[in-house]
């Protein structure tokens, strides 16, 4: 079939097909359907007119070669035609600093929701603050209404929607809206949803940084971060990442690439088990409370149907009261959920967390133990009767 118009230009091509044939170039490639992983550091000039005027499509390493390339163009196809640009880190941390540091500088304000990702605290509480830049902290739930944290010299706005724990989902286009009004910048942590379900800088954020570890990924096996950034905001990420010496090694480049190819394919099954996952638990007397922004019942699901078109398979649950051996006798039950700090891959998992040590802003008070579960690409029958004997080792240790 013709996929042109009637004017013989061709159609748009869909997000699927995009993720599949951006960045790539099989003619450069001698006709190999993935690009080479280029191992390099040097690059040589031909002549030394070329050396002095830096007439090359490739200077150093650090600075590029043809596999970033061809992830970087994979990348922008997929957030949009908002997205100037996208600079590619070592770790989800790193994303994270390295965005910070190319919007701040001595004697700003940041201001960050209380749901965020704890390394993100620790580098801003920590390292900012060495450097004369000083933290609020918002309740993630606030909306239009954080217009009354701004002060004067508040230049960024970081988000995370929803937190990676509690899942509170914050209201982003109000929250940029008001930013904008200041002139700060907003940066939003997307690792959750990836630009495949979330377009954030469709929604106003300037910067949108991912755990690229996790769903970009997919099979537990790299470190990596990516920072994706509007017209406005790429220089200054770009010029952080010359700054800093900020990149990532070629294999990780590959295996990151090589794991966008089926990401859409991978979280439409994530998303699918983890709200079947969802639902079923919600249903378990030993369960209090899903957080969940794709169940209807979740505070947060007219934001997330309003922003989303999908979710991933990250998820946590509040179980009813009980003493920690109970939960201990629930985790060391199960043997499909491994017990791991990350998520993304394959694998489900699933950890303890209590996060009211570090909130500020808003308190965590669920009423029981909380865990957080990640539904991986298991089948959700054999999952469920591994948690089905979990659960009967919880309630045996609560008696």
């Amino acid at each position: 079939m013709d996929s042109s118009d009637s004017s013989g230009t061709p159609a748009p091509l869909s997000t699927q097909t995009r993720l599949v044939t951006a960045g790539r170039d099989t003619t450069a490639q001698k006709g190999f359907v993935n690009p080479p992983v280029v191992h390099g550091s040097t690059v040589l000039y031909p002549t030394a007119a070329d050396l002095h005027a830096h007439r090359a499509e490739y200077s150093y390493g650090r600075h590029g070669t043809p596999t970033t390339k061809a992830l970087q163009q994979a990348l922008m196809a997929l957030e949009g035609e908002q997205c100037a640009g996208v600079g590619i880190t070592p770790s989800g941390v790193s994303a994270i600093s390295t965005a910070l540091l190319a919007v701040v500088k001595a004697g700003d304000h940041v201001l960050v929701c209380d749901n965020a990702y704890r390394p993100t605290r620790l580098f801003c509480d920590q390292m900012l603050k060495r450097l004369g830049v000083e933290t609020s902290y918002f309740d993630p739930l606030i909306g239009a209404g954080i217009a009354e944290h701004f002060r004067p010299n508040t230049v960024a706005v970081v988000v995370e929607a929803p937190g990676s724990q509690s899942f509170e989902m914050p209201d982003i286009p109000a929250i940029a809206a008001v930013a904008k009004q200041h002139g700060a910048l907003v940066i939003d942590d997307n690792t959750w949803a990836t630009p495949l379900y979330h377009r954030s800088l469709e929604q106003g954020v300037d910067i949108s940084i991912q755990a690229a570890t996790k769903y970009i990924g997919g099979h537990s096996d790299i470190m990596f971060g990516t920072i994706s950034a509007n017209a406005a905001a790429w220089p200054k990420v770009s010029e952080a990442i010359r700054l800093l010496g900020v990149c990532a090694g070629p294999d990780d480049v590959f295996l990151a690439l090589r794991g966008l190819r089926t990401l859409e394919v991978r979280l439409a099954r994530h998303y699918q088990a983890g709200l079947d996952m969802a639902r079923w638990l919600a249903a378990r007397p030993e369960v209090q409370r899903v957080l969940h922004p794709g169940l209807e019942t979740d505070p947060g699901h007219a934001i997330w149907k309003r922003d989303f078109t999908g979710a991933s398979g990250l998820f946590s649950i509040v179980l009813q009261p009980a003493p920690q051996a109970a939960v201990d006798a629930l985790l060391d039950t199960v043997t499909l959920f491994g017990m791991g700090y990350s998520w993304g891959g394959f694998e489900s998992l699933v950890i303890p967390f209590d996060c009211a040590s570090y909130r500020t802003t808003t308190q965590w008070n669920p009423g029981g133990p909380a865990l957080r579960l990640h539904i991986g690409l298991e089948s959700t029958d054999d999952l469920k009767a591994d948690l089905d004997r979990g659960f009967a080792a919880f309630n045996a240790a609560r008696t």
